[in-house]
Order: C-alpha cells, then structure tokens, then sequence
C-alpha cells in the first residue's frame, strides 16, 4: 500500500540546511490505522506531508498503491491525490459559504461524480457521522467538533485508498477529539479504511494499530502501542 526507502527532506533556511527527515524507510499495509508520533520538530507532519504527495521529498523513494509517485508529473500527482487519497487537516479547511452537504461533495464534483450519485454518497456519509439533520448549516452554525467531523466525511466520501489526517485533534477538547478518534477508529473497522494520521497526544496511541515514532528525522520505533509503551517503560 505505501512503501517509502531512504527518505530524505532538506529545507534550506537563507544559508542553513535543515534535515527535516534523514533516511526514513517503512512500509504501512492496507487497512491499518497508524499513528506516526514525536516531539515538536521530529518530522512528523514533513513525513506525512511527503508520503501525502503534498510536498516533494529531496531523496529517496515512495510508492503508492504499486505507484513510484516520483515518476509523476505534478499534473498528475494532482490527479492522483484527487481520486485516491484523502485529507484531514487541523484547521478544517471547509468553504465558508457553503453547507455542510455542499462542503461534503465538492471533491465528488470535481471529480465528474454524478448529482445523483453525489448527492446519494453524501447523505450516506453524513448519516454515519450523525450529522446528517445538519446538511442544510454553515460552517459558522457548527462547532469545532462538528466541523472536524465535516471535514472527514469530505475526505472518505469518495472511499480514498488513504486517509491522511494531520493532528486532526489539535483545536479541539478532550471531548471532541475523542469524538473525533472514535469515528476514525469506525471508519477504519467497518470500511477497512486505511488511514495515516499524525498526533503528538500520548492517549490517542489507543486508537491506533501501529505506531511510528520518529525523532530528530529518524524512526526510533516502530510496533503495536503496547509494545511501544512497554519499551518505553
């Protein structure tokens, strides 16, 4: 499903050179949940970022779905993030002026999806996240919990191969990110989504399969959250 070898990612700051990720090979199967931890400045989001096919890697390889994503054009790179992976970002990233129905199925617009068909996902979709009395709302008629919810259901609407999901809980309280973590861990069972997420709270590691903990651009380890937390005791 996702295979990354020696992964590297250099940002030049005016004069100084910053290793954002130095040599990061794993490999994550389909349909596994996994959180990729670290402190701040570990490389976490660059790792996501760049497996995301957001942003170009300085060396190494990724492949996607049998894809070596590096032979794409950035045509088709977008191409590819449109009909195969879906994101989740902290800030919501909804329209405004939209409603939620309407924030739901843009991306199946964009994509040539029929009215019928979108319109059919869309209620589904918002159905199973129990927002679907909320269709007709706009953003600003929701809460932050809601909205992050929103925003999920806009980003497996379209059944992506890949959910990214970059520290989706980091504006919301205790009670809404578990909120949140609960729909992920049940789109993740009944739809045997496969889903990346990137977090920096301790408890969040219950939810997931697998965790990737990376410190200072490297992966320092790797295995189920109990083994991880046993290591670290």
């Amino acid at each position: 499903m996702i295979e990354v070898a020696d992964l590297c990612k250099v940002y030049q700051m005016g004069k100084v050179s910053v290793d954002a990720l130095r040599g990061v090979t794993l490999r994550i199967e389909k349909g596994e949940f996994v959180g990729i931890m670290g402190a701040s400045g570990s490389g976490k989001s660059t790792l996501l970022h760049m497996i995301g096919l957001l942003d170009k890697p300085t060396c190494g390889k990724i492949t996607l779905g049998g894809i070596d994503v590096s032979t794409l054009s950035d045509q088709q790179k977008s191409r590819f993030r449109l009909k195969r992976l879906g994101y989740v970002f902290q800030d919501y990233a909804l329209m405004p002026e939209l409603t939620v129905e309407e924030n739901v199925y843009l991306t199946s617009m964009v994509r040539g999806t029929s009215e019928k068909d979108y319109l059919s996902q869309t209620k589904e979709i918002l159905t199973r996240i129990g927002l679907v009395q909320r269709s007709d709302a706009l953003q600003s008629e929701l809460s932050g919990g809601q909205q992050q919810r929103v925003s999920i259901a806009r980003a497996v609407v379209n059944r992506p191969e890949i959910l990214f999901a970059d520290e989706p809980c980091a504006n919301l309280d205790t009670e809404s990110s578990k909120n949140v973590l609960d729909l992920f861990k049940q789109i993740n069972e009944e739809l045997h989504q496969t889903i990346v997420m990137v977090s920096h709270e301790e408890w969040h590691m219950e939810y997931f399969n697998r965790v990737i903990i990376l410190r200072d651009g490297r992966v320092i380890s790797d295995g189920p959250p109990d083994l991880i937390n046993h290591a670290r005791a």
